[in-house]
């Protein structure tokens, strides 16, 4: 509860940036992460926020030094480096990750993703998936949650980048309900 009111002002701010106005609940992030395991290597993340996926990493044994942390909200980023001190947590909007660097100089092994693509004009989300599937080894997924019924990046996209979408499940206890999807290369 303690992120609930911090959540809501950055949602008030910024409501197209900010895919919900409370952070995602627990089972969500127990979902999204379901598939990843230590063994990955560094874990990926876009749209941290508070760090309710985070912390379902940490849960799933991924230590805080094997995890990018991409935030754009700076009081979020704060808040995540002060509760993953090891964490790479880096202050930027993920549509310019082909540009940036971290320490770790193996590729990810996984993605997670909470950024409300549903909200981004298209050619914002080819540039978010392009980035971070530059970051990705082969084989490994990218999983992006979901409020609507269908997978947030457009048949159109997927084409393009040659890439095919799952849904691993939905979340009914979430608010709202949401959807997980797994992204992965033809």
């Amino acid at each position: 509860m303690s992120d609930v009111l911090p959540f809501f002002r950055a949602w008030a701010a910024h409501p197209l940036r900010i895919a919900s106005v409370v952070p995602s609940g627990r089972a969500l992030g127990r979902l999204i992460t379901s598939q990843v395991n230590p063994g990955f290597g560094p874990v990926l993340e876009l749209g941290a926020g508070t760090g309710v996926f985070t912390q379902a990493l940490v849960e799933r044994g991924i230590p805080d030094s094997g995890l990018v942390l991409i935030e754009y909200t700076p009081q979020f980023a704060r808040i995540l480096q002060r509760r993953y001190p090891g964490a790479v947590v880096i202050c930027m909007d993920a549509a310019g990750l082909r540009h940036v660097t971290w320490r770790h100089d193996q590729l990810a092994g996984a993605v997670i993703s909470g950024l409300p693509l549903l909200s981004m004009p298209p050619g914002k989300v080819l540039a978010i998936l392009k980035g971070a599937f530059s970051r990705l080894r082969s084989g490994g997924g990218f999983y992006q949650f979901t409020y609507g019924p269908r997978c947030p990046v457009s048949d159109k996209v997927l084409d393009r980048l040659g890439l095919v979408s799952q849904s691993i499940g939905w979340v009914f206890s979430n608010f709202p309900p949401a959807q997980v999807y797994r992204l992965t290369r033809r």
